[in-house]
């Protein structure tokens, strides 16, 4: 992260991005092309480590890039509020954000599939959910082993005339 100052470390920080952002962009890469698609997602973290979990149709692309190059990197963010200034450089967003790298795996065990639906659901919801194994048997799940991450912050200007723009 080139802006150290806008680095995110503190762990509650990091727990709030996960359970506010609604939308993870997965970016794959199929032969040398790069492919990013926008996913719900769930999440754990355990011990420090983040596990995330994603689902879709049984057959497709996606599953297809995974099987060839299971390498892949995120990327989300929450608290999106672009902000104004006197000249155009005083102009930005201010945001949070999380982004970070990992392995796709392509989960097939029907429990692990059932808990990973429960916490997608618990996740985008905030709700309790129970998933029977025939309806687990018509989706795929991947759990992303996130081998790295970063969070970042950039808050509204306290003082946009102050900005400097040179």
């Amino acid at each position: 992260m080139t802006r150290r100052e806008l680095e995110i470390t503190d762990q509650k920080e990091i727990l709030e991005i996960l359970d506010q952002s609604k939308v993870l962009h997965l970016g794959l890469v199929d032969d040398g092309m790069p492919y990013v698609v926008p996913m719900n997602y769930g999440y754990t973290m355990e011990d420090g480590k983040l596990t995330i979990y994603i689902h879709g149709a049984a057959e497709g692309y996606k599953l297809d890039v995974i099987r060839k190059n299971p390498t892949c990197c995120f990327e989300m963010e929450c608290g999106v509020q672009p902000f104004e200034g006197a000249v155009a450089c005083q102009y930005g967003t201010a945001y949070q954000s999380l982004m970070g790298r990992g392995t796709a795996v392509i989960v097939d065990d029907v429990a692990e599939k059932q808990r990973a639906m429960t916490i997608l659901m618990r996740t985008q919801t905030g709700k309790e959910f129970t998933f029977a194994e025939r309806l687990v048997g018509i989706v795929s799940v991947i759990r992303i082993e996130v081998s790295e991450y970063t969070a970042k912050k950039r808050p509204l200007p306290e003082d946009r005339e102050k900005l400097n723009c040179n």
